[in-house]
């Protein structure tokens, strides 16, 4: 029984001793980060970039569609008892392929250069 606790011992001491060495390694200057400058004169947001979400129920689940300029283009479903999944159209055609988590995989940015 006193073989286990000598083991952790070590480790416990580790795990005490890392926070005060972490507060002593701080530079003594520090100093507040400044605001951010102010936006350029006449500078207006597009308030069609935005997205805009909708919030819906659907039977228990919970739906949140994403649209900019009224294209839907990503869903989060939230079941009551589970993981939230999202649905999300990829290539512009409107059909939605699950992605579990949504930073999965390597993305490359797309843009529509021209609609016929």
């Amino acid at each position: 029984m006193r073989r286990p606790l000598l083991a952790l011992l070590p480790a416990l001491l580790l795990a005490l001793a890392l926070p005060a060495a972490a507060q002593g390694s701080r530079p003594a200057n520090l100093q507040p980060v400044p605001e951010p400058p102010p936006p350029p004169p006449g500078y207006q947001p597009d308030p069609a970039l935005e997205p805009q979400v909708t919030i819906i129920k659907r039977g228990e689940d919970k739906v949140e569609e994403y649209r900019v300029n009224g294209r839907l283009y990503m869903i989060k479903v939230t079941p009551p008892n589970g993981v939230p999944y999202h649905l999300v159209d990829s290539k512009g055609d409107g059909r939605m392929t699950r992605q579990e988590p949504l930073d999965d995989g390597l993305r490359v940015p797309m843009w529509v250069i021209g609609t016929f």
